[in-house]
């Protein structure tokens, strides 16, 4: 399984950006929970938002009502809307999906990880 991910860059304070992640290879075939994780440099990684098969979300408290996750099931992908992007934003965002349904507990539960996108936000 390989997560694509796609959609970072280097936008202003309060636009937005748009990442998507698409599921290739053999054996991704099933709608397990995904999500994307941020990384900045000298930080620790945190999980940012993530959707369960059914649809469940989760988000990072600092994100709630800037950042939606959504699925798109026909592609097996999920895309990830920022607006109102801070500079505290600024970070590697990392796809990541689980082996089941539900949105795993601890970061190691995540069964597959993508390469990271670069999303800069300069004041």
């Amino acid at each position: 399984v390989q997560l694509q991910a796609s959609g970072g860059g280097s936008v202003q304070v309060g636009e937005s950006l748009r990442l998507s992640c698409e599921v290739l290879g053999s054996g991704g075939g099933r709608i397990n929970a995904m999500g994307w994780y941020r990384q900045a440099p000298g930080k620790r990684r945190e999980l940012v938002a993530a959707i369960s098969r059914g649809g469940s979300t989760r988000y990072l408290y600092s994100v709630r009502g800037r950042f939606i996750i959504s699925r798109e099931n026909t592609k097996n992908a999920i895309s990830l809307q920022m607006d109102s992007l801070r500079p505290e934003d600024t970070a590697s965002y990392y796809c990541v999906r689980a082996n089941g349904a539900d949105i795993p507990r601890e970061d190691l539960s995540w069964a597959d990880w993508g390469q990271g996108t670069l999303v800069t936000v300069s004041s």
